[in-house]
């Protein structure tokens, strides 16, 4: 492994990403995270006094949204696979 010139150190270009053999499902997937979480990350997140909290929930809002829709079917889809099995009428 070679060092090269520690003291002037020549950067080439960043990593790129590796090209995708389902270009279809990486775009489905970047469109769901562009709609769950369109906004960046507020600066200084939590430390800031005052407002940060209402910046910081408005940032998690898509996630918090999805994750009360994840719970609501955790919970009713057993519960109407039991009733259909259990109260065949």
């Amino acid at each position: 492994m070679e060092l090269g010139n520690v003291s002037q150190p020549a950067y080439g270009p960043g990593p790129e990403a590796p090209g995708s053999s389902t270009p279809g499902l990486v775009g489905m997937v970047h469109g769901f995270l562009q709609l769950v979480q369109p906004n960046d990350l507020p600066i200084g997140g939590c430390t800031a006094a005052g407002g940060a909290g209402n910046e910081l929930l408005l940032y998690e809002l898509g996630f918090l949204v999805c994750m009360a829709i994840g719970l609501l079917f955790i919970i009713l889809v057993p519960l109407v696979g039991c009733c259909f099995c259990c109260c065949r009428c």
